[in-house]
């Protein structure tokens, strides 16, 4: 692989690890079911291969 694109390709794990960092934090202040449900989606859309049992528990 080219360094380019290695590059490229670590920039766009950063920001997912990132973007996850953020909806952890949002999950965790999240008041009702409702705005979790969102969040859940949004990181389904993020990390498709993460399951969401996963995330959940990493937020505890």
């Amino acid at each position: 692989m080219s360094k380019r694109l290695v590059d490229r390709e670590l920039k766009k794990r950063r920001l997912r690890r990132e973007k996850l960092r953020k909806l952890r934090e949002k999950f965790k202040e999240a008041k009702n079911e409702e705005e979790k449900k969102l969040i859940l989606e949004k990181v389904s859309k993020i990390a498709p291969s993460l399951k969401i049992e996963h995330f959940i528990a990493s937020v505890k």
